[in-house]
């Protein structure tokens, strides 16, 4: 007996020693593959001396654990995310409409408001420079709260930048300058209807400083333009040929000031958005109009003054109207390079010959102007080949790409 249960215990060592690591190896602290070698082994081992220990097992358990989290979380790192996840959703084309037309519908709005303001403020205080410089003034008063609001980023001008700048000033300040001058003398329909010929001369400088030349639809509608205008003048009742001759002149620096930005501000280093460059404009052109209208019209600002309170004159409403003035000066004319960035140039083009329509009818009805069959025909001419130009510059890109 003795002997047999001595060879009864070599026997049951291996057995013991399988159990122990089939036990290991079914533990679902470590993979299968791992743990059936760690198990192929331990039977092979002939001593329990061999075993390694069961916390020194657990911890190589756990830490081959840990390295296949990690790797299913780096895998899922790189996974793609959802796209609806990151974009956000974009406003509608309806809602898109809406706002740009509303954007439309204020920007005439507040230039119908501006001109009868403005006629009504020259007629009462005919000092056309002095007028500018409030307007100009106003808009830097904005301006400035816009910047210090945090409404609009501020820009950093920078030298190149200013010497830039500085001629599309002095050609808006005169700009505006001499539509005002016309203003003082002539009917506001009359002043736009000259003002209508705008694509002229934007051909014209184009030509002569651009190199551009117009293709035969372009230059074709120029021709009703010019017809137009020439038989609005010949029939116009209050015809004056100072205000004939600012309001032209005012078109020479109006279109001179937008073909040379587009010549100048080529580099990108010197070009600004519309806004801050406009913005920008109106600071330098509030600048340079102050002391031309301490110049020109300083002497007789005082003793107008000292006669309007003499003879009781409601300066109060005159102060108002020229606020209200400058404000709807300013703001029609952001609106305008908040539109011009949200539309192509043509379509702004478009919207600025059905503005011209807007702002003539609406102040031949608010004034009551007299307007004879004739004229109403130069006219309705004119802005008939102003929208001609807006169409044929739509197509203009197509025919130098074929």
């Amino acid at each position: 007996m003795q002997g047999s249960s001595v060879a009864l215990a070599p026997a049951s060592t291996p057995i013991l020693k399988r159990r122990f690591c089939l036990i290991l190896s079914s533990s679902s602290l470590e993979p299968a593959d791992l743990a059936f070698s760690r198990g192929v082994s331990c039977l092979q081992t002939s001593r329990f001396g061999s075993f390694t220990p069961l916390s020194a097992r657990i911890s190589s358990s756990l830490k081959c654990l840990n390295q296949r989290y990690h790797n299913l979380k780096a895998r899922a790192g790189t996974a793609s995310v959802p796209d609806s996840v990151d974009e956000t959703p974009e406003p509608s084309a309806a809602i898109q409409t809406l706002q740009l037309g509303g954007m439309f519908g204020l920007w005439y709005l507040l230039n119908i408001y501006f001109n009868i303001f403005n006629k009504q403020v020259l007629k009462v205080f005919p000092y056309p420079t002095t007028v500018t410089a409030f307007q100009f003034g106003c808009g830097t008063v904005m301006i400035i709260l816009m910047w210090t609001l945090n409404l609009y980023a501020r820009p950093k001008l920078t030298r190149s930048q200013f010497a830039v700048i500085l001629p599309l000033a002095v050609a808006h300040t005169l700009g505006n300058l001499l539509t005002n001058i016309s203003l003082v003398t002539v009917n506001v329909s009359f002043t736009h209807t000259i003002k209508a010929m705008e694509p002229f001369f934007t051909v014209l400088f184009a030509a002569l400083f651009l190199g551009e030349k117009p293709t035969i639809w372009l230059a074709s509608s120029l021709v009703p333009i010019v017809g137009g205008v020439a038989l609005a003048s010949l029939t116009e009742a209050t015809f004056n040929w100072t205000g004939f001759c600012s309001a032209m002149a005012s078109n020479v620096t109006n279109q001179s000031r937008n073909v040379f930005s587009k010549k100048f501000m080529v580099r990108k280093e010197d070009s600004l958005d519309n806004i801050n460059l406009f913005s920008a404009i109106t600071i330098i052109s509030f600048i340079l109009s102050v002391p031309a209208a301490i110049f020109m019209e300083g002497a007789k600002f005082t003793p107008y003054l000292q006669s309007a309170a003499s003879q009781d004159s409601n300066i109060r409403g005159l102060c108002v109207m020229s606020l209200l003035a400058g404000f709807c000066f300013h703001s029609y004319q952001q609106v305008s390079y908040m539109i011009l960035q949200m539309v192509s140039p043509v379509s702004h083009s478009v919207g600025n010959s059905v503005k011209r329509v807007v702002v003539i009818v609406s102040s031949v009805i608010f004034f009551r102007t007299p307007v004879s069959p004739l004229n109403s025909i130069g006219t309705a001419v004119a802005l008939a080949g102003v929208f001609l130009y807006s169409r044929a510059k739509r197509v203009r890109p197509e025919t130098k790409t074929s």
